[in-house]
Formats: structure tokens, C-alpha cells, sequence
């Protein structure tokens, strides 16, 4: 669809979650080979590689742990060999987020969660850097408009995340004049993704489900595909004068 994607492929950190693998879908869609990592689900990332491929574009499925950076720097650089360049880096991963008051939750859980979520996006993102600047591409990450209203128990998501934007808004700043643009995306609360698990878990209940809905200005809750359709505007050329900013997909949650 876009020039852009003529040449290399999108990596994308995560693709076999509900968002992730959505992502994955609307790119091949777009026009481009995909290159994905997960963390143990298989057949799941299996599954959205041969997704990508009913779509007439390559794809390939790594297992990854995004917490070592040196498995995370050969994946990237093994994607830009096999598929002749990198083109997008998307990091679309993350642990599991336990709702809890931050009276009650234990500093162990806060380190490993936001060290997870944080030093995964690092590593990922500073490992596609050189190949970015070869294409003049684009990086990406998601977020939560929990950054800029916070909602109660949700320290597990706001925290991590607001260290990924500072780390988009720096990669937007200093590699801007290599001709690398760099977004995150506020994901709202949604029905796809992790909105199963912490339903069986119990974190999310049917009043914090109401509340929620009572609260977004458009009364409803978001989907995995509404998400996608915004990342890839943002990695596209009909985007190509936005860069370090956070486009919040939340349905108005964080106005």
C-alpha cells in the first residue's frame, strides 16, 4: 500500500497476543512481511504467521525472551537478513497486569512487571535502531491512557508505560534526523487480549466492567482491531509528519 513497505519487513514484539497477532493481520493487509515474537504460545504465534501468509505476504514466528537482550538483538538481526531490511518495529508485548492498590502490592511484583515491560521494549527497539535508520523507518510501541488519567489498581500498567513513552519520545527526538519516526498508541480497555485472562482472574469484574463503560465518553468498549487499524496508520506514509507524540485509543477514557 505504501512505498515504505516495499522493501524489508515489520517486527513486531508480541505478535501472538490478541493485539499483537490483530497488528500482525492489518500489516500483511497493508502490504508487508511480518516477523513475530512470542514467548511460549506456539501454536498460537504459529497461527497468526500462516494468518500473514493467506495474506500473500512472508512471514516468520521467533520465540523470544525480550527480557535478554542478546536473544532479542539476534532475532532482530536474523529478520532484517531473511527478509532484506527492516522497515517497522513494533513492540506490542507485555506481562500479564495484576490489578492491585499500590498499599497492597508487593515491591517484588513491581519490579519484575515493570522490569519485564520496561527493559523488553528497550531491548527491542534499541536492537532495531541501526536497521531503522537504513530505512528511514518507523518504531512504535503500546501504551495506556492510564498515563495521563489514572485509574485505581492499574500502577502495573501506567508505571511501565510511562517509561516506554519517555523511551518512544527520546527515540523521536534524537533519531528524527536519520528519518526515524517514533509513536506509542493509549490502548483503551478492550474485549480482546488480556480482557480474558483478567476476566477469569477475577481483576476484572462485571462493576469495574460497568464503571469503565460508564466512564469512556463513548460508552462502550474498544476492540483489537480498532487498535491495529491505528498502529498501522501511524507506521504508514499517510503519517509520515507525526513522531513522538501518543495517540490515545481509549474511546475517551483519557480526555
Amino acid at each position: 500500500m505504501t512505498a515504505r513497505f516495499a522493501t524489508g519487513t515489520a517486527i513486531v514484539a508480541g505478535g501472538s497476543g490478541g493485539i499483537g497477532a490483530e497488528i500482525c493481520r492489518v500489516l500483511a493487509r497493508a502490504g508487508t512481511d511480518v516477523a513475530l515474537t512470542y514467548h511460549k504460545n506456539r501454536d498460537r504465534a504459529e497461527a497468526v504467521a500462516a494468518s500473514v501468509r493467506a495474506e500473500g505476504r512472508r512471514a516468520e514466528a521467533v520465540q523470544v525472551d525480550l527480557t535478554d537482550d542478546k536473544a532479542v538483538a539476534r532475532f532482530v538481526a536474523g529478520a532484517a537478513t531473511a527478509f532484506g531490511g527492516i522497515h517497522t518495529a513494533i513492540y506490542a508485548a507485555g506481562p500479564y497486569i495484576n490489578m492491585r492498590h499500590i498499599s497492597r502490592l508487593e515491591p517484588s511484583l513491581f519490579r519484575d512487571t515493570v522490569g519485564t515491560d520496561v527493559f523488553g521494549c528497550y531491548h527491542f527497539l534499541h536492537a532495531a535502531l541501526p536497521h531503522l535508520r537504513q530505512s528511514r523507518g518507523v518504531a512504535a510501541a503500546l501504551a495506556t491512557p492510564a498515563v495521563r488519567r489514572y485509574a485505581v489498581k492499574d500502577v502495573l500498567s501506567a508505571a511501565p508505560k510511562a517509561a516506554i513513552e519517555a523511551v518512544i519520545k527520546g527515540i523521536a527526538a534524537e533519531e528524527g534526523r536519520f528519518g526515524i519516526r517514533a509513536n506509542c498508541i493509549g490502548v483503551g480497555v478492550i474485549e480482546d487480549g488480556m480482557y480474558h485472562a483478567l476476566l477469569a482472574t477475577g481483576d476484572f469484574d462485571d462493576r469495574f466492567l460497568q464503571v469503565t463503560r460508564d466512564t469512556v465518553a463513548l460508552r462502550r468498549l474498544g476492540s483489537a482491531r480498532e487498535i491495529a487499524d491505528a498502529v498501522e496508520f501511524l507506521v504508514s506514509d499517510r503519517a509520515t509528519y507525526i513522531t513522538g507524540q501518543t495517540l490515545m485509543v481509549d474511546g475517551g477514557f483519557a480526555m
